[in-house]
């Protein structure tokens, strides 16, 4: 800001000695006059605008209560009465003297003697003009008896005699016949037809007029009669005596410029009284900001010690104030800044051993955060403390509701927590096991789930209390059943399938043996007893072959293919049921999978639909296709029956279904060629009527 000032005030200062040199009539920037005024208006716009911001501003402060704010603008008044005061009482006389200076310009006497001195030199012109004209009377009694072809060495010979400059005859139409010139510049200057026309004889027409050359010429034109009575026009011009001509030009123009001054005498004014008005605003504008910024300067180590004791108050021990000089105020300064970096000090080191602490809990809760088991600490009163993310998501329930209840109140908050409280207060309560493990059934809105409890109690060096790790162990624990469903149906297959082959033979070899030996009933009962036999050892082979189907892992071959043309080709052994209905994507639907396998899956939910709508007066089967993002989602609902509440959460299970015939293993079976695929599979049921599964396959990579 101090350079700017400097800068605008040094610049003010050249456009005002340029404005005052441009007022000057003499000066080479006379004719700039109004292009230097227009700049100085600026500069006095531009102060003006540096004014009023830095006023703003400071009353800003003001209304602000900043601290120092209220000396500035003391400051700020009377630096301005002690600039304005004199500056408005030197522009006042100012523009008095100048106005009274102006006045004293003009003067009745000195026009009167311009007046004088210009029809002096008049009147020496005429008595010339009048010789001229008896110059012009002799030509004529010369050459009014002489015939046109005489008539220009005689002209010539005379203007030669009489000392005239140019000797012209002219008809009464203008037409040039005759002339003599000491000018070989060009042709004499035809006259008017106005002067022509109303020229008469013996009637001379005297006139000053400027020649060609810019030069006073004393002109004569006389009209006279030739030898034949004809018209004739005779123009004589002979230059002004040189002084003559000279004094009376100078005295013309003094005149002139005279009365142009006299003329332009209240514009004078007006022009010298905005110059000086100029020149005045933007010396008192200039002080004016000069003013505020001294001001501003002076009280600027009070607002920022002021400013510095606010920031230690908050806490903000990290000012310091550069010191600019050596009295007191740079002396208090001085003490200011040291005393805060005192106070800096101890709180760095105070902030040191609260990092260590916080970064031991940060530590601690990110290890919480990023746990996927749910951790719960209590207090003594077993109210809530701490309880990571991992835990909300296992329960399915925001602890903001309940951490203000103590623990076995939660239960009548959350009725599912039930299971949980009983589990966890009966473990607590026995004061024999400090640390405890339970497995409990807990159900969410996402279905059942089996959770892993574990509890202890908090030492008393740590605060006391209770800590909870609870993990949700569903899927590991299905896995396990799965494996040992598995592992239960390989061996069952291996176990039946062995002797399954010899009872047929032997069931087909009796009926072939004994069917010519027996008769009527006994033949009868023999092929009956044999079909019978031999249809339950086929049920039983095709029991056996999923058996080993669920128990052995699909061997899966992925290529890559449109799942949309897939539903297709399947969808082609349901055209003659009128139930199945079909709606896929326009865009096709390419994944990485194995068509066999899929087609697998498709049929056995297509006939498990089938299954359920064969009791429904209007059945209903819809297959369609979407993309999701990068998931290509295959649905088939039906209107049947839907999942009974009680299979629903196990329907993926091993040997659980509904239907009368059936082994239970078509959805299992179906789950492991999904999830060999990377994919998933959901169910449930369509609102009031109907089930609804979904298959979720990722789409291949563009």
């Amino acid at each position: 800001m101090r350079y700017a000032m400097i800068a605008m005030a040094t610049f003010a200062a050249i456009l005002l000695y340029l404005l005052a040199l441009a007022t000057g009539n003499t000066s080479k920037l006379a004719e700039y006059y109004w292009w230097v005024f227009g700049i100085n208006a600026l500069l006095l716009v531009a102060l003006l605008g540096v004014v009023g911001r830095q006023l703003v501003r400071l009353r800003r402060r003001v209304k602000g209560r900043v601290f120092g704010a209220k000396l500035t603008q003391r400051l700020v008044m009377m630096f301005a009465v002690v600039a304005l005061v004199p500056g408005l009482l030197v522009y006042t006389i100012s523009t008095q003297f100048l106005s009274r200076s102006i006045e004293s310009w003009f003067d009745v006497r000195v026009e009167s003697a311009l007046d004088r001195g210009l029809e002096l030199g008049r009147n020496a012109l005429g008595y010339v003009l009048q010789d001229v004209g008896r110059k012009a009377r002799v030509v004529q009694d010369d050459i009014d008896a002489l015939p046109d072809s005489g008539l220009p060495a005689r002209l010539e010979r005379l203007r030669e005699q009489l000392g005239l400059n140019e000797v012209a005859i002219f008809n009464r139409q203008g037409q040039l016949l005759a002339f003599a010139s000491g000018d070989l510049a060009g042709l004499p200057q035809t006259p008017s037809r106005e002067a022509l026309r109303t020229l008469r004889p013996r009637q001379p027409v005297q006139t000053i007029e400027n020649d060609r050359r810019n030069q006073l010429a004393l002109k004569v034109l006389m009209a006279y009669h030739d030898r034949h009575d004809e018209t004739r026009v005779m123009q004589v011009i002979q230059a002004a005596p040189e002084s003559i001509a000279h004094d009376a030009e100078l005295i013309d123009t003094a005149r002139a410029d005279y009365r142009q001054l006299l003329l332009s005498r209240d514009g004078l004014r007006t022009f010298y009284t905005l110059t000086l008005t100029l020149a005045c605003l933007l010396a008192l504008t200039a002080a004016l900001a000069f003013a505020l910024w001294l001001s501003e300067r002076l009280s600027a180590p009070l607002s920022e010690l002021a400013a510095g004791t606010r920031a230690v108050a908050q806490g903000d021990f990290s000012k310091r104030h550069p010191v600019y000089r050596r009295d007191e105020l740079g002396i208090l300064t001085t003490m200011f800044n040291r005393m805060t970096q005192q106070l800096d000090e101890a709180r760095q080191l105070a902030d040191e051993n609260r990092l260590k602490l916080e970064s031991g809990k940060l530590y601690l809760e990110s290890i919480l955060v990023n746990l996927r088991a749910g951790v719960m600490a209590f207090d003594d009163g077993w109210r809530l403390r701490a309880a990571n993310t991992s835990a909300s998501r296992i329960l399915g329930v925001d602890f903001a509701e309940l951490a203000e209840a103590p623990f076995r109140e939660w239960t009548r908050l959350v009725p599912a927590l039930v299971p949980l409280v009983d589990n966890v207060c009966e473990h607590a309560d026995s004061e024999r096991q400090p640390e405890w493990q339970t497995q409990l059934d807990y159900t969410t809105a996402q279905g059942e789930r089996i959770l892993l409890v574990r509890g202890a109690r908090l030492p008393e060096g740590s605060g006391s209390g209770y800590v909870v790790v609870f993990d949700d162990i569903t899927e590991l624990a299905r896995a396990q059943r799965d494996a040992a469903w598995g592992e239960v149906a390989k061996r069952l297959a291996h176990e039946i399938r062995n002797p399954l082959t010899p009872i047929q033979l032997a069931a087909e070899r009796l009926a072939m043996k004994l069917a010519d030996k027996l008769e009527g009933s006994d033949a009868d009962l023999l092929r009956r007893a044999t079909d019978t036999i031999v249809k339950q050892v086929s049920a039983l082979k095709g029991m056996v072959d999923a058996f080993r189907d669920y128990a052995r892992s699909p061997r899966i071959k992925l290529v890559a293919l449109d799942l949309n043309q897939l539903v297709r080709e399947v969808m082609t052994l349901y055209e003659s049921n009128a139930a199945v209905k079909m709606t896929l994507s326009e865009q096709p639907l390419m994944i990485m999978g194995d068509a066999a396998l899929l087609r697998q899956v498709l049929h056995n939910l297509l006939q498990n639909a089938q299954d359920a709508v064969l009791d429904v007066d209007i059945p209903m089967i819809h297959i369609s296709s979407r993309q999701e993002g990068r998931s290509a989602i295959v649905c088939v609902q039906d209107n049947g029956a839907g999942f009974p509440a009680d299979i629903l959460p196990r329907a993926f299970e091993p040997y659980v279904t509904n239907k009368p015939k059936g082994t239970g293993l078509g959805l299992a079976v179906v789950k492991k060629i999904i999830e060999e695929h990377h994919g998933q599979i959901a169910l449930g049921n369509a609102g009031q009527q109907g089930a609804r599964i979904l298959l979720t396959l990722p789409l291949l990579e563009a």
